[in-house]
């Protein structure tokens, strides 16, 4: 499991700073399709190496190795690709809806899966990967299409030959020159620290609290991942504030006393209410972030912004179980969770008295137009 974990977080880590210079440089359409057939492609070797009798520890390790290269270079694409195809004002609304359809996916492919492989042989599943697959690059490739918009940067003549380290380092002075995108990776980045503790440490605190029965540890991550579904839709049928920030400030506060509540809750009812509104509450969290990264970032340079913006979503979480998995065996998960809990919603402070931050994330129309 460990090896499984390493071979699915570590490629992606890696490959996601080159990720985002290809989806300045080249047509991210084909970028995102690209790593879908590259994918499938392993999917489809790794159940022909099976059927044939091949190793499947060594084979399963191989595919999630490609699988996580492939996210690491499809997500910057897809995050960038977005604004090339949905209006700014329908922003929020498809980035919300988008949320609540991963949560479904989350909530249902293992169980769909576990049921499959109760009654087919593992080498099909993986044809059925494959294709899906298709499925999804034809959808892409023939029914979504993109308006004429600016070149990529390797079609412009003053990017020609030059180096991706170039490219690369372009966009972290981007990043740098432009203050409310570096307020905003920072503050996301110890959102997800603090947070980390309500995302992964919550099935112990089950176990020692209330018990450690199966049905328990289902109902949290069940009603969590419905909250979260919920979630998605409410912000997709609500939009938001007409300021993106006060939005990411009400789910601050929310996801903040809500994780506190968690290591307050005197009972397993009380509890589940709790995990259920805190799951409503993490979409109005991720979709404005997104949003506002979307549409105040220059085209040219969304790639590299998404792709340090998505290393820091991957790497915050397990880097605060790194810390506070360890102080968990010594402090009660209870005051952990009422300690990031209350940190979490500090961090209400400086978002709503940053005048850089407040006016990123004010919503022209007259630039929603353009």
């Amino acid at each position: 499991m460990t090896l499984f974990t390493v071979a699915g977080f570590l490629p992606m880590f890696f490959i996601s700073p080159f990720a985002g210079v290809w989806a300045d440089r080249f047509n991210r359409k084909y970028i995102i399709n690209i790593a879908d057939g590259a994918i499938a492609f392993v999917s489809l070797l790794a159940a022909l190496f099976i059927m044939a009798g091949v190793d499947g520890i060594g084979i399963l390790l191989v595919c999630a190795v490609i699988r996580s290269l492939g996210q690491g270079v499809q997500m910057p694409a897809v995050g960038s690709f977005i604004p090339d195809i949905v209006p700014r004002e329908h922003l929020t609304k498809v980035n919300g809806f988008q949320s609540s359809m991963q949560s479904f996916i989350t909530l249902t492919a293992p169980a769909v899966s576990g049921a499959m492989m109760a009654f087919a042989p593992l080498e099909n599943l993986f044809f059925l990967d494959v294709i899906t697959a298709l499925a999804g690059i034809s959808v892409v490739l023939f029914f979504v299409k993109v308006p004429e918009k600016e070149k990529p940067l390797a079609e412009t003549p003053e990017h020609k030959g030059t180096a991706y380290f170039h490219d690369l380092k372009e966009g972290i002075q981007y990043i740098g020159k432009h203050g409310y995108v570096l307020r905003m990776i920072i503050l996301c980045a110890i959102f997800l620290f603090f947070f980390a503790p309500a995302a992964f440490l919550t099935p112990l605190q089950v176990t020692r609290n209330f018990g450690n029965d199966v049905w328990r540890l289902s109902a949290i991550e069940i009603t969590f991942s419905i909250g979260m579904m919920a979630g998605g839709v409410l912000t997709g049928l609500w939009g938001g504030f007409k300021n993106r920030i006060y939005t990411m400030t009400l789910s601050c506060a929310l996801c903040g006393l809500l994780a506190a509540g968690l290591g307050l809750a005197p009972n397993f009812i009380l509890y589940l209410v709790v995990m259920a509104i805190l799951g409503m509450s993490l979409p109005i969290w991720n979709a404005p972030s997104m949003v506002l990264l979307q549409t105040t970032v220059e085209p040219a340079f969304m790639g590299r912004v998404f792709s340090v913006f998505m290393m820091v979503n991957s790497t915050m979480m397990p880097l605060g179980m790194v810390v506070f998995g360890p102080v968990a065996d010594i402090v009660s998960i209870n005051i952990l969770l009422v300690g990031t809990g209350i940190i979490v919603t500090l961090l209400c402070i400086p978002m709503m008295t940053s005048n850089t931050l407040l006016e990123a994330g004010r919503r022209h129309p007259q630039k929603q137009a353009a």
